[in-house]
């Protein structure tokens, strides 16, 4: 679009130029017999010098066309990680009296390495958390197992494993492990030897608390493979969500800035409109799936990997056709909601006028409790997973707000 009105202009542009030159020349041709040879040369010199001039004006417009054509599908992409200095949270598992107790990898050889939350770009919803091993940042994980409690360990590029423990002054080992499952969290805590539960967070050098949680994407009981090794979840430090009654399906909406609300939907090609809600099935709020609804047919919705300046937002139904999800204005015009701007993991999304003008999108519990709808995204590819034939860029969740 930008490249055709560019050019439209520059047509005009140099029709206009050519009639004026033609009206010149050809208005007295009386006139311009008795033209000396002197003023003739004057006019060339004039007109090769309108030449170069309308010539550097294309070249330069048909450049800025193609610079922004070239930067616009990878807007999303571009972290905005410039003029951001890298944030080391500490990671500690909290003693009921309120001592702090250190959380660490330990590799086979009993060498001990710090276990930090990195907050590589602005947004804290969603930090990875890893084992600072020289100058390797070592994912931690989750790994699948059979035990009663599921093992957290770090994972090294050769396929070797560091024990993550908590250390406490008193020269005692605690087992740091996930001790149970609430839908897409798990619980992480450092184990006495009473079999007494430490919480485990995340704190900023100003102070700031998150949780550090387990997070699963999918059902599936591995997430991914690491180095051979089969993982149940990610962990994650998390914005601190408080206790939530289990409040069921929380509205989605997007917020105009005269503070009325529009309703989100999903619909499919012939359509039919669906609901679109985060659903809370459990007793926890830090990370809700958000899910197109018809009866009992409950759909995924997902950012889809795309070319496009922003990323859509869809709905998969289980034959892999895509559903448009859109906000819906008083008067009963569709707004786009994508993927607008990503800041590390996390990926913003926003409905979005006719205008280019983003609306926040939240989710609303039934008792007015909010939740920021966003893009959440594990892997650092563009591609995230494949849902029914669909390739996904990132998750759609409602997470807590950010204060």
């Amino acid at each position: 679009m930008l490249r055709t009105t560019s050019i439209v202009i520059l047509t005009n542009y140099l029709n206009g130029i050519s009639y004026a030159l033609y009206g010149y020349g050809f208005y007295n041709t009386n006139r311009i017999k008795a033209i000396t040879m002197e003023k003739t040369n004057k006019f060339s010199t004039v007109f090769q010098g309108l030449s170069i001039l309308v010539f550097l004006t294309v070249f330069m417009v048909v450049k800025s066309c193609k610079e922004i054509e070239k930067e616009a599908p990878d807007a999303l992409k571009t972290e905005l990680t410039k003029n951001f200095e890298t944030v080391i949270w500490n990671i500690k598992a909290i003693h009921p009296d309120g001592r702090l107790i250190d959380v660490k990898a330990i590799d086979k050889d009993g060498d001990i390495y710090g276990v930090k939350a990195v907050q590589s770009t602005a947004q804290r919803s969603f930090i990875d958390v890893k084992a600072l091993v020289g100058e390797h940042q070592l994912p931690v994980k989750l790994l699948v197992s059979s035990d009663k409690y599921t093992r957290v360990k770090a994972l090294a590029d050769d396929g070797s494993v560091y024990d993550i423990k908590a250390l406490t002054p008193e020269g005692d080992t605690l087992d740091v492990k996930g001790v149970s499952r609430t839908k897409n969290i798990i619980h992480i805590k450092a184990i006495n030897k009473a079999g007494e539960f430490y919480g485990i967070k995340a704190i900023s050098p100003e102070g700031k608390l998150n949780d550090v949680k387990g997070v699963k994407m999918t059902d599936k009981q591995t997430e991914t493979v690491i180095n051979g090794h089969a993982v149940y979840a990610h962990i994650k430090a998390l914005p601190q969500a408080g206790i939530a009654t289990n409040n069921g399906r929380w509205h989605i909406k997007a917020f105009h800035p005269e503070g009325i609300t529009l309703d989100i939907k999903a619909f499919d090609p012939e359509g039919k409109k669906y609901d679109v809600k985060a659903i809370q099935d459990s007793y926890q709020r830090s990370l809700l799936d958000i899910k197109a609804i018809d009866g009992d047919n409950i759909l995924p919705i997902k950012m889809i990997v795309s070319k496009d300046k922003y990323a859509p937002i869809k709905a998969i139904s289980k034959d892999g056709i895509l559903f448009d999800v859109k906000a819906l204005t008083p008067d009963g015009r569709k707004l786009d909601v994508k993927g607008v701007e990503r800041v590390g993991n996390i990926v913003h999304v926003k409905a979005i006028n006719k205008d280019g003008d983003f609306y926040g999108v939240k989710a609303i519990s039934p008792d007015g409790e909010l939740n920021d709808v966003k893009g959440v995204k594990i892997n650092k590819d563009d591609l995230e997973t494949e849902i029914n034939g669909q390739k996904v860029f990132a998750h759609v969740k409602a997470i807590p707000q950010v204060y």
